[in-house]
């Protein structure tokens, strides 16, 4: 069962084993949650805020589907996915859609099952940023057409910032691991 969000850890100067405390206590799932909040830190600006799109091989794709594509590689051999690959081939093929070549079938359902992970993707990089919203670790923001519109679809795009304690251990764990790496490198 889940804690009472621990705002008041995230107040004071955290720690990595202390932020990794803080996802452990208001997460159901803290390993994934720390796994968004860290690529999401990869890809923020210096205030510490992504999105709402990220550039990806020459193209702008939103920060929710860039962070599905991301994290897409770790379900990779889930038995759930690998039934989910048959699932869909058996589905296109009864279809009759499935091209002659083995290639361009291969492909066809490679596709598709990436867009269905997106699809269930988004949903659980909801549940994870809100959890860290809770925790206090993350503030999201939508930007776009008609910001303020009752309707929260209404062509909007998610913004993740990380809030100052978050910034300070993840973005700055990252520049003290390059200075440990480039001091490594001395002794080598």
């Amino acid at each position: 069962m889940l804690q009472a969000p621990a705002t008041e850890f995230c107040r004071s100067n955290l720690d990595m084993p202390s932020l990794l405390e803080v996802l452990a206590r208001t997460s159901s799932r803290p390993r994934y949650a720390f796994m968004v909040l860290n690529l999401i830190a990869q890809v923020a600006r210096g205030d510490g805020s992504a999105g709402p799109l990220i550039a990806k091989k020459g193209a702008l794709i939103p920060l929710r589907e860039w962070l599905c594509d991301a994290l897409s590689p770790m379900g990779r051999r889930d038995p759930r996915r690998l039934s989910l690959e048959q699932r869909v081939y058996d589905e296109l093929a009864a279809a009759g859609s499935l091209p002659a070549s083995q290639d361009a079938a291969a492909a066809m359902v490679e596709d598709e099952v990436r867009q269905r992970v997106r699809a269930s993707g988004k949903a659980n990089i909801s549940r994870a940023v809100s959890e860290l919203v809770k925790a206090g670790l993350l503030r999201r923001h939508y930007q776009g057409y008609r910001v303020d519109h009752h309707n929260r679809g209404a062509q909007r795009q998610v913004v993740y910032s990380l809030t100052t304690a978050a910034k300070s251990v993840l973005i700055g764990s990252r520049a003290d691991s390059t200075s440990i790496a480039r001091q490594a490198e001395l002794f080598a």
